[in-house]
């Protein structure tokens, strides 16, 4: 039996190729429904040499318990439009589509910042309406913000972190 090989990355997904691997980090959360609140996170990208990437992300509290997690894939179907389709166990998923931009000029960032274009959810899910995501990676760092509309309230700052490529 031979050794399993990793094929090459699609060539549509270049541009995303700095995100491949795992991150961990720390973030903070806060909406007016809740209190705010600290969490680690763990996100990981791969490929299978198909145009898309797999995503994988977990949160975790301060003392360990589980918080959250999310799954799903990240598109570039054509030149800096970037597509997301992310599913989460609390009953949503989300269709998010935007730009991205590599490496900005002088600065060697990648951006990344998509809306959400369809949110569906089952009957016993909170409401989330919309949702906006907005990634930064320069080098080894990745800076993220999450913006929400949910329950009742409009679009505002949900949360934030910074990761560090671990592999």
């Amino acid at each position: 039996m031979t050794p399993a090989t990793t094929p090459p990355l699609h060539p549509d997904l270049i541009v995303l190729e700095s995100l491949l691997g795992t991150w961990s980090g720390n973030g903070t959360g806060e909406y007016p429904t809740i209190d705010g609140f600290e969490y680690s996170e763990t996100v990981t990208f791969g490929h299978v040499g198909k145009p898309f990437l797999a995503y994988a992300q977990r949160t975790a509290a301060p003392d360990g318990r589980p918080l959250h997690a999310e799954t799903g894939y990240w598109r570039v179907p054509e030149p800096s439009l970037a597509e997301l389709v992310i599913a989460h166990p609390t009953g949503i998923t989300e269709v998010l589509e935007g730009f991205v931009a590599p490496n900005l000029p002088g600065s060697g960032t990648l951006v990344i910042d998509v809306r959400s274009t369809s949110i569906a959810s089952t009957a016993s899910a909170k409401e989330v309406t919309r949702t906006e995501r907005t990634f930064e990676i320069t080098g080894d760092v990745m800076r993220y913000t999450m913006r929400m509309a949910a329950v009742g309230q409009p679009l505002q700052h949900h949360l934030a972190a910074t990761l560090h490529r671990r592999s």
